[in-house]
């Protein structure tokens, strides 16, 4: 193991113990989101109100030095300018200079993404695809560090906008906090009764160990069995029964990369089908589009992939 690989090895244990010292009681989704994070992809987060998502956006930023986090409430009259900034009238120079929206960020919370309408939610394509955004004709890039969680609470649909297809293959993961043992839920409250802990939290990473551990994941070995694996996995999505719209190459990419970044979290230096399967399911699943016939038969992308997962022959 090269000592490059070691040191953000270091790196990346230390950012999921600050991290879970917060969110307790989820230690597993708290390392697939690093994952996500080091892998340089996108979150979204579907779970109900209280369950933490807000706090373990605010615990990733304290936990980093120089690491800038907006968060943006979306509502149904948000306008694009709202995320990316406009071009605004200098009434003495009589010329136009840009105010930088809140997409100028490292860390980036779109909270209840799907409460905002379609023509909102389509400002974040180009910059969760390709980390700038165009502006009057511009091109504005983003922070090297740039990552977005993006939270819907499953349970108020009303005044809600799906998001459509296109979105959803820009995140790499989609995952859930879920409701916390009773002993871990105890422990929450009395980690809250001088006030809350993220106040209090110390960062113990930099920005530019941030990136040099981004860095090291594209270092995890990936042999070519593996890779071959990777393919077959989203591939048998595509022309399978029920599924209107397969995922795509993007998400062989992305299951490549936190699989890599997985890896790396876990203290090895080249990737396993283990890694590969345990988060297969968050990487592809939000990608399907069922018809209507398993819609009404309770089938789920989730139980698609899963079955997958157990069909699709692992390399030895």
């Amino acid at each position: 193991m090269s000592h490059t690989l070691a040191s953000s090895i270091v790196t990346a244990h230390a950012l999921h113990k600050a991290i879970t010292s917060i969110i307790q009681g989820q230690d597993e989704t708290v390392r697939r989101i690093l994952a996500c994070l080091l892998a340089g992809g996108h979150v979204l987060l579907e779970d109900n109100p209280g369950t933490g998502k807000t706090t373990l956006a605010k615990a990733l930023s304290r936990a980093m030095t120089e690491v800038n986090f907006s968060r943006v409430q979306f509502t149904p009259d948000l306008l694009p300018s709202d995320i990316l900034g406009m071009s605004i009238l200098d009434q003495a120079s009589q010329s136009f200079s840009f105010q930088k929206g809140p997409i100028f960020t490292d860390i980036l919370l779109a909270d209840e993404i799907n409460r905002a309408s379609p023509r909102t939610q389509s400002a974040l394509l180009e910059a969760m695809g390709e980390s700038q955004v165009t502006i009057d004709g511009k091109r504005h890039h983003l922070s090297h560090a740039f990552f977005v969680i993006a939270t819907q609470n499953p349970v108020e649909f009303r005044g809600t906008y799906p998001l459509p297809e296109a979105q959803m293959d820009r995140f790499a993961l989609q995952s859930q906090l879920g409701y916390v043992s009773e002993e871990d839920e105890s422990a929450i409250l009395l980690s809250q009764t001088k006030g809350h802990p993220v106040d209090s939290m110390q960062p113990v990473v930099s920005r530019e160990e941030l990136i040099e551990c981004r860095e090291a994941v594209t270092k995890v070995r990936v042999t070519d069995e593996m890779r071959n694996y990777i393919v077959a996995l989203v591939a048998a999505t595509r022309g399978r029964e029920s599924v209107q719209l397969a995922a795509s190459p993007r998400a062989s990419l992305s299951l490549m990369q936190l699989s890599q970044a997985l890896t790396l979290l876990k203290g090895e230096d080249f990737v396993t089908p283990e890694t590969v399967q345990s988060i297969a399911v968050d990487v592809i699943a939000h990608r399907l589009v069922l018809d209507s016939d398993a819609r009404f038969s309770g089938l789920t992308a989730r139980k698609i992939v899963e079955d997958i997962v157990q069909e699709v022959p692992v390399p030895v």
